[in-house]
């Protein structure tokens, strides 16, 4: 199929998609998606940003918006239509839109334009499909969907500590943690810590059942999953884990655009940065627990393991990927464990990654109009 790209012929589109707002443009991370069209100009693709309420398959040109950099704010314009479809809509609930999603299958049933990153991951679909394949399998905690109070107590039988979390969480929000104790008199007693914003609070039971009931308190309308606690390297006397970036190159390729670290905060359960984590340097943190040597062989398996899941992810999904940002626990004994993966990574803090993250997604986008097979 030909694109029409009006007077821009020659020049690649990208178009940024998110949804508007009543408050101000458009939603999302305004500052992020400056930086793309700054890196598509200096790359060759005109970027812009558009709405699902102005996203026009049917028409060479569509409404999106440009930033103007002398008034120092966002003008909306007619642009071209686009040949490839960054979907950066924040959160799960606008994705879930009726309109929203009749855009989002209109562009996965396209033949003109590439859609990648068509919607946010689901934790225990997620772990469903890694748990199925071989390749995967040995980076999976143990993990079940929580459904009943014999969830707990099965787990609890193996795993003296245990993580719950929201299916459909982001940044470590809803996330609890159990651990079993013994107490003086020699009995068995649950602790049930639960994280509001920065502060703890924990609860004590002395049944399975005592404690589905104070979760079922806490869970709102969330489902959650269950899932074997891992004792992580530790810093400091603080634990921590890796966030590695992955994305497509410009031959269409997973690779490892960097791997950050998020040291836990003071008594935190999660190494989120929102919850009290901090970051830090990977290397630093491996070679202090099991030398430099070591620390560099692990990162090397860190990032084979992320190619290998993000790889699956993919397959499993049966969409077109062109990024995600992984959270990889590595335990006392140097195993690599998969926690998470997240298909609208948050921006990654650390200069050389972020720059990396920028130009991939625009060499990707690039790869798409020049090689991407038409569906």
């Amino acid at each position: 199929m030909a694109f029409f790209l009006n007077n821009k012929e020659s020049t690649p589109t990208l178009a940024i998609l998110t949804v508007k707002d009543s408050n101000r443009v458009f939603r999302g991370n305004l500052h992020n998606f400056l930086d793309l069209i700054q890196t598509g100009e200096r790359l060759g693709v005109d970027v812009y940003v558009v709405t699902t309420k102005d996203f026009n398959l049917s028409s060479n040109e569509i409404h999106g918006y440009r930033y103007n950099a002398q008034k120092k704010k966002w003008s909306r314009e007619l642009v071209p239509a686009p040949q490839v479809v960054y979907n950066r809509i924040p959160y799960r609930k606008m994705e879930m839109k009726p309109e929203v999603q009749q855009t989002i299958q209109a562009c996965n049933r396209s033949t003109s334009v590439h859609l990648f990153n068509s919607s946010f991951f689901n934790k225990w679909t997620l772990f469903s499909w890694l748990n199925g394949a071989k390749e995967s399998k040995p980076y999976m905690p143990d993990t079940k969907q929580l459904s009943s109070a014999d969830d707990l107590t099965s787990l609890l039988r193996k795993h003296s500590v245990l993580y719950l979390k929201p299916v459909k969480g982001k940044a470590g929000k809803g996330i609890m943690r159990i651990d079993r104790l013994t107490t003086k008199s020699n009995q068995t007693q649950y602790r049930l810590s639960r994280q509001v914003d920065k502060q703890m609070t924990y609860s004590y039971h002395n049944s399975t059942s005592e404690l589905w009931s104070e979760w079922n308190r806490h869970r709102g309308t969330h489902e959650y999953i269950v899932q074997q606690g891992i004792a992580l390297a530790r810093y400091q006397q603080r634990a921590y884990d890796l966030r590695a970036l992955i994305q497509k190159t410009s031959k269409g390729e997973w690779s490892v655009s960097g791997v950050g670290a998020r040291v836990a905060g003071k008594a935190s359960i999660t190494t989120h940065v929102p919850r009290g984590g901090s970051i830090d340097d990977p290397f630093k943190l491996l070679t202090q627990g099991f030398g430099a040597k070591e620390a560099k062989n692990i990162l090397k398996r860190v990032e084979t393991a992320a190619v290998t899941l993000a790889t699956q992810i993919e397959k499993s999904s049966g969409n077109q990927l062109g990024e995600m940002s992984m959270d990889i626990g590595v335990d006392i004994g140097g195993h690599i464990w998969f926690f998470e993966a997240n298909s609208k990574p948050m921006k990654f803090d650390e200069p050389k990654i972020r720059k990396k993250s920028l130009e991939r997604i625009i060499r990707y986008s690039l790869y798409l109009i020049n090689n991407g097979r038409r569906r």
